[in-house]
């Protein structure tokens, strides 16, 4: 029996909720994010406002730029994250084959259930609308590859200011008949490096690559060249998750403009490494793997990561290791586009303190419950480490 396999994602989903509190903002262009005056970012954009070009992480100003009546709503993630437990547990009713994604984006394995793949979609997105007044779109495939592209592809066809609502079926055996005439940049593994040598050897569509010599793209690519002549046949033989475990806590910022200073870089990685402290407390894990992540001006993307003897859950900790990464890695004066501080190869904490446990550390790990308390009463501004201030100049 063939899979069926639906990739789900709510239509612009944080608009899609504000839209549900205030009535005035309902065919207005409004985007979801940080404000113009403190290099705020997109986070989601409004159908409408999407005609003039606003797009999610697009620095606010020039959102603003580009459509003068644009109206910036604060975010709201604790809004969010309520309503997307709401969507998720029907997505739960329907099947315990569920693979969340992100707050707004999940696979779907429906394979057995009595109804067709398409059919199936339709009455998924009844369900959402009718019950909770969202706007979703889903592809339908035999993988979670082809799903996913389809999905992306039916969303794209649609741009008249409205949610797109899309569902987009590839029929199974038709993998690789519908990729084939899609922009390579429509592949999973293809990034602008990739796509510039790809023109360079006049390989344009997906059905370029798939229709060159297995050993041609490995020569060309290395392995990840023989992994894209596979994924541009429609090859997926990837499960869908359920419930998976969180593999990683991180914590990540992309700035409204590239930014070249150290202290600035380093300030940024603090806090963000203070972040992912506070997640795996409140979790009740800690992870042995540090990584941090740097995306330059040009879209490229450099990961780094460090494993230690004991797990972690320590802000000082944290920090310290991804200071040392991004010391190692970043070369001075080089703009940074997005950087971001993870945590893996996690593990449950003990909720009683360990018989062995220093009195320093005890101190230090009642010191760090309090301002833990602190911040979620107050908020994250309310209490800073002296490291994490800017320096007046």
């Amino acid at each position: 029996m063939a899979r069926i396999i639906l990739h789900f994602d709510l239509d612009s989903f944080y608009c899609a909720v504000e839209e549900k509190f205030n009535d005035d903002l309902i065919g207005k262009p409004f985007a979801v994010g940080g404000s113009a005056d403190s290099r705020g970012v997109v986070s989601s954009a409004s159908y409408p406002a999407r005609l003039f070009g606003v797009r999610s992480a697009m620095p606010m100003s020039e959102a603003r730029r580009l459509c003068s009546e644009l109206i910036v709503v604060p975010t709201r993630h604790k809004l969010y994250g309520e309503w997307s437990g709401r969507v998720m547990t029907i997505l739960h009713d329907l099947t315990p084959y569920v693979e969340p994604l992100s707050i707004d984006e999940a696979f779907l394995d429906v394979t057995g259930l009595s109804d067709d793949g398409e059919a199936i979609a339709h009455q998924l997105q009844m369900t959402i609308r009718s019950e909770l007044e969202l706007p979703c779109s889903l592809g339908v495939a035999s993988n979670k590859l082809v799903a996913k592209i389809a999905n992306n592809i039916g969303k794209a066809r649609k741009r008249d200011g409205t949610p797109p609502c899309a569902i987009e079926v590839v029929p199974d055996g038709e993998e690789a008949q519908y990729l084939a005439p899609l922009p390579i940049r429509e592949l999973w593994g293809v990034g602008p490096k990739t796509a510039e040598q790809m023109y360079a050897l006049s390989i344009e569509t997906i059905g370029d690559i798939a229709r060159q010599n297995e050993s041609f793209m490995i020569h060309h690519f290395g392995k990840s060249g023989y992994d894209m002549w596979r994924r541009a046949q429609g090859i997926d033989n990837r499960k869908v998750n359920p419930d998976s475990e969180a593999k990683s806590v991180s914590n990540e910022t992309t700035f409204s403009r590239d930014v070249r200073d150290g202290e600035e870089l380093q300030r940024v990685l603090r806090n963000l490494a203070e972040n992912v402290g506070r997640r795996l407390r409140k979790k009740q894990i800690s992870g042995r793997t540090i990584n941090i992540k740097l995306r330059w001006d040009d879209f490229t993307t450099l990961t780094r990561q460090t494993t230690l003897a004991h797990p972690t859950q320590d802000d000082a900790v944290i920090v310290r290791e991804a200071l040392k990464l991004f010391n190692a890695n970043w070369i001075a004066g080089k703009p940074v586009r997005l950087i971001g501080v993870g945590v893996s190869n996690l593990e449950e904490v003990a909720t009683q303190l360990s018989l062995w446990e220093s009195t320093q550390d005890k101190k230090s790990r009642q010191l760090q419950s309090t301002l833990d308390d602190l911040k979620q009463k107050f908020g994250d501004s309310a209490i800073k480490r002296g490291s994490n201030l800017k320096k007046n100049r």
